[in-house]
């Protein structure tokens, strides 16, 4: 397992119309990622091995860790036979806030709210995403239709989730990362926003996964007006998104999709 190397090459045995043949295929790569804030862990996930400055920045954004990517005074990765840690260093304000936060959570991919300590802790207060933009509910669905072409990884091993970002001031997907956790996905795509400083409220996270409420929540965190998924969301997430300001869209398909919180605002 290298760094940037999300992939490995693995003998396989197909059985296939009653024939038995030996090949390849490509698999996605899967490994312990420690995040570190000051020496300390804070945090253990299961995820794909590249675009981990992306994820540590968005998990940290996503998590209240920092408000800002400027908070994280600096980044380091560092790699060996048992996984990866990503040590980050915070100013001091948010070094105190991290320690008397910190939990040890292995969060395994299908994981969003692993080490939670509390109910309370699970139900998070978010901030409210107040945008009076409307976007047109067919540039969202062709932004769907050419996400796939985009997942380059997921092309090779059919195995991985996508978030990616639609700019609606351009009309075109800017930025998608990829991870064996949707969840991861997610957190990395907030990275880059949150690295690249891109104002939220002029686009949509477009998700190749169901929608449950971690992710509705991250969505928030990030400040996006609109989310639409391939896959249906959960009732909570509809509830969590409906409170947060979120237009909820789902079930994409080619000819449409669904609308489950905030349909005002989409231009149909």
């Amino acid at each position: 397992m290298h760094l940037d190397c999300p992939t490995s090459s693995r003998a396989k045995l197909s059985w296939r119309h009653g024939v038995v043949e030996h090949g390849t295929r490509i698999i996605p790569a899967e490994t312990p990622v420690a995040l570190s804030y000051n020496g300390s862990t804070y945090a253990v996930m299961m995820a794909t091995p590249q675009d981990l400055v992306d994820f540590a920045v968005g998990f940290s954004l996503n998590e209240g860790i920092v408000s800002d990517r400027n908070e994280i005074l600096s980044l380091e990765i560092h790699q060996d036979r048992q996984g990866i840690d990503v040590r980050m260093w915070l100013n001091q304000a948010r070094s105190d806030m991290a320690a008397t936060r910190r939990r040890a959570m292995v969060g395994p991919v299908g994981c969003g709210l692993c080490g939670v300590e509390s109910l309370a802790a699970a139900q998070r207060k978010l901030p409210k995403v107040e945008v009076e933009r409307r976007f047109g509910a067919t540039a969202l669905l062709n932004a769907m239709s050419i996400l796939a072409p985009r997942q380059h990884l997921n092309q090779r091993t059919r195995a991985v989730h996508a978030a990616a970002w639609w700019d609606d001031d351009i009309v075109a997907i800017v930025d998608v990362r990829e991870d064996v956790g949707r969840h991861n996905a997610l957190d990395k795509l907030a990275g880059v926003l949150g690295r690249d400083m891109v104002l939220a409220k002029h686009g949509a996270i477009l998700l190749t996964s169901r929608v449950s409420v971690e992710m509705v929540q991250k969505a928030a965190m990030i400040g996006a007006p609109i989310v639409v998924a391939i896959s249906a969301p959960t009732s909570l997430a509809i509830d969590v998104a409906e409170e947060a300001g979120i237009t909820l869209a789902a079930i994409a398909r080619d000819d449409g999709f669904d609308v489950f919180s905030h349909s005002e605002r989409i231009d149909f």
